[in-house]
């Protein structure tokens, strides 16, 4: 399998993931009257700090789907890219606090911020992005969803 074919699949599967992890529950929510508030209660596992860090990852997994293929828009990617930047940029702000929480989540937002310059190399330099993207995704989640968790707790 030549590169662009697996960088493709690894699009392909980041994009299966996203719309699982964040467009269905979304869905459901909807459905279910519940929707989401910028007020959220720590009783759910919510703060402004796990929020911002969702945001920012929920945006880099919603538009990375337009940067498949080659030839990339690079005038498009630079504003993707900016933006998920001032959003990791926000989050990071939201979690200055030194509880647990906050400091899973500013790691999750450091290794966020570590993805989108991987694949910034990779668009601007024409080389593979990598086999990882994926994998890297899901962690970046599970932190985010680790600070959830702690939240609850009380951490």
């Amino acid at each position: 399998m030549d590169a662009g074919r697996a960088f493709k699949w690894i699009i392909i599967l980041a994009l299966a993931f996203a719309v699982w992890k964040y467009v269905i529950p979304w869905v459901k929510n909807e459905a279910n009257g519940i929707g989401r508030s910028s007020n959220m209660s720590s009783a759910s596992g919510n703060s402004p700090c796990v929020s911002a860090a969702d945001n920012a990852s929920s945006t880099w997994g919603g538009g990375i789907g337009r940067y498949v293929n080659p030839p990339y828009d690079l005038n498009a990617w630079s504003g993707f890219k900016s933006n998920v930047d001032g959003k990791i940029s926000n989050a990071e702000s939201e979690c200055s606090c030194s509880e647990d929480s906050c400091r899973t989540a500013r790691s999750a937002m450091s290794d966020l911020r570590g993805l989108v310059a991987d694949l910034d190399s990779a668009i601007r330099g024409g080389a593979s992005p990598g086999q990882d993207i994926v994998q890297r995704q899901e962690a970046i989640d599970n932190k985010i969803n680790d600070a959830r968790g702690l939240v609850q707790s009380g951490k």
